[in-house]
């Protein structure tokens, strides 16, 4: 199957499950597309899912091109959807990266807590991204947190401080999650609610080394 025969698949499948009675919709509805972005196999569509259905799969299933899903939740008679698009991190995937980040409120820019080589990368992926979408919220998110607690102080020490580097340099809030724990999956999505509608955030923040990071105000 070629690439742009699964993005049709997804786009196909997305395009079936989402059609809503216009007499079961809510008083007022908005769309929140969200990209995420980074090297490969470091957990992006596992972050997807789990967000969208709750589900965590520890089999890895590469994402050839584009994926996306959608998750609707209802706030104050709003129906807020999450059009969540995720981009295959292989280099030939690249030249797809506009469908993800084009017209999106938020930008997740992930990389693989256990391996500093996905971290580094996170300085082009934000600029390509930002080059496409200079308006976007910007979010550097860490993953397999889990793993990542297993690791020594010094890992600990070094991966946070240059995390906490490259997120001041984006203005970006910085959370570290864990998809197979759910850590702090729910709140990336609703620290992206307060940013997108300026709303006053009440998100306890973490900030002990070591600690699931969940850094959001100095940005």
């Amino acid at each position: 199957m070629t690439s742009t025969q699964h993005q049709d698949m997804f786009f196909n499948a997305a395009s079936s499950s989402s059609r809503i009675d216009a007499q079961d919709q809510p008083q007022n509805s908005v769309v929140i597309k969200t990209g995420i972005v980074g090297d490969a196999q470091i957990g992006k569509t596992s972050l997807m899912v789990k967000y969208a259905e709750g589900e965590f799969n520890a089999e890895y299933i590469q994402t050839l091109g584009v994926n996306f899903m959608d998750k609707t939740v209802l706030i104050r008679n709003t129906e807020i959807t999450f059009s969540i698009w995720d981009l295959g991190g292989q280099k030939e995937f690249v030249s797809m990266l506009p469908l993800v980040c084009n017209d999106a409120i938020a930008i997740l820019f992930t990389f693989d807590l256990t391996r500093k080589t996905t971290l580094n990368s996170i300085k082009e992926w934000y600029r390509q991204g930002r080059g496409m979408n200079k308006n976007a919220i910007p979010l550097l998110v860490g993953t397999k947190y889990d793993e990542f607690s297993r690791m020594s102080v010094h890992d600990h020490e070094e991966i946070t401080i240059q995390a906490r580097k490259y997120a001041r340099a984006m203005k970006a809030p910085l959370i570290f999650c864990s998809t197979a724990h759910s850590i702090n999956i729910q709140k990336i999505y609703k620290i992206i609610l307060a940013k997108a509608f300026d709303l006053n955030c009440t998100i306890p923040e973490i900030s002990e080394i070591g600690a699931p990071i969940l850094e959001y105000t100095h940005c």
